[in-house]
């Protein structure tokens, strides 16, 4: 690859990059042709994280009697748990699509409840029309598949628990 289109590819992301930010956009997917057998597939994604609300205070009550009945205090609801901070959690290592069998109609690499190994396939993540075999990084066992077959995934995504 010459370095002439290696730096016409770079202006090319950079100006995705400014449109991204120009119009607030999440995300930009293009594909470019250069010729019959020559392109560069780019996607241009950025995170946004919301800002919390905003606490409205209640206001005072001027005074309060003095045998007033004491109130009990609401349970506090358990947030649920965040699976990328899992101990057991795969997270995906890169950007793409995920595809949890070989080929469509074909059985799963792993299913909830399997035995895995270290180093054995689980899914497969395709990214710019490249397959990448997504390995188990430690024996265990499967206990959540977190991404759905066709899905996407984000580089940091959790796509499953092993224990």
């Amino acid at each position: 690859m010459g370095t002439n289109k290696l730096d016409s590819d770079v202006e090319f992301i950079k100006a995705l990059s400014e449109i991204l930010r120009a119009n607030d956009l999440t995300e930009i997917e293009v594909s470019r042709d250069y010729g019959e057998s020559d392109s560069i597939d780019v996607r241009v994604a950025r995170e946004i994280v919301a800002a919390p609300a905003p606490v409205v205070a209640a206001p005072v009550a001027a005074a309060a009697p003095a045998i007033a009945p004491p109130v009990a205090a609401a349970p506090v609801a358990a947030l649920p748990e965040d699976p990328a901070q899992h101990a057991g959690a795969v997270t995906s290592p890169m950007v793409g699509t995920v595809y949890l069998a070989a080929e469509p109609g074909a059985l799963p690499f792993v299913s909830v409840g399997d035995k895995v190994s270290e180093g054995q396939t689980l899914l497969i993540i395709e990214a710019m029309k490249t397959m990448n075999q997504i390995p188990s990084p430690h024996a265990g066992t499967v206990k959540r598949v977190l991404v759905d077959d066709g899905g996407t995934a984000e580089f940091g995504t959790p796509l499953m628990i092993i224990e």
